[in-house]
C-alpha cells in the first residue's frame, strides 16, 4: 500500500508554468509505474503523463512537447512540469500509482490538485 501527497496546483496564466509534485509514501523502485490524470468538469478522467520503474515515459498527445514527467527517486516524488499552458489544460490533477500487493496488481490515488489557467 502507497499513499499519494500531491501539491503544486494553483492559478495561472495562459503561457504560464506550474510544477505540480507527488510524494509517495513508500520508494519509487517498489512501484510499477505513476502517472498523473487530469479531470475537468463534466468530462472523463483521462492520462496525462506517465513514468515506469525502469524510466519509460508516455504523454497524451494534447500535452507532448509542454509537459514533462519526472521522478527524484531519493525524495520519493514524480513531478509534472507543466509549460506553455492553456487553458484548456484546466482540471484536476490527480496523482496514481500502480504497484503489485500480494501478487496483484493494485492503483492508488492521489487527493487531486486543481490548476486553473486562466487571464
Amino acid at each position: 500500500q502507497v499513499q499519494l501527497v500531491e501539491s503544486g496546483g494553483g492559478l495561472v496564466q495562459p503561457g504560464g508554468s506550474l510544477r505540480l509534485s507527488c510524494a509517495a509514501s513508500k520508494s519509487l523502485f517498489s512501484i510499477t509505474s505513476m502517472a498523473w490524470y487530469r479531470q475537468a468538469p463534466g468530462n472523463q478522467r483521462e492520462l496525462v503523463a506517465a513514468i515506469t520503474s525502469g524510466g519509460t515515459t508516455n504523454y497524451a498527445d494534447s500535452v507532448k512537447g509542454r509537459f514533462t514527467i519526472s521522478r527524484d527517486n531519493a525524495k520519493n516524488t514524480v513531478y509534472l512540469q507543466m509549460n506553455s499552458l492553456k487553458p484548456e489544460d484546466t482540471a484536476v490533477y490527480y496523482c496514481n500509482a500502480r504497484m503489485i500487493v500480494r501478487g496483484t496488481l493494485n492503483s492508488y490515488w492521489g487527493q487531486g490538485t486543481q490548476v486553473t489557467v486562466s487571464s
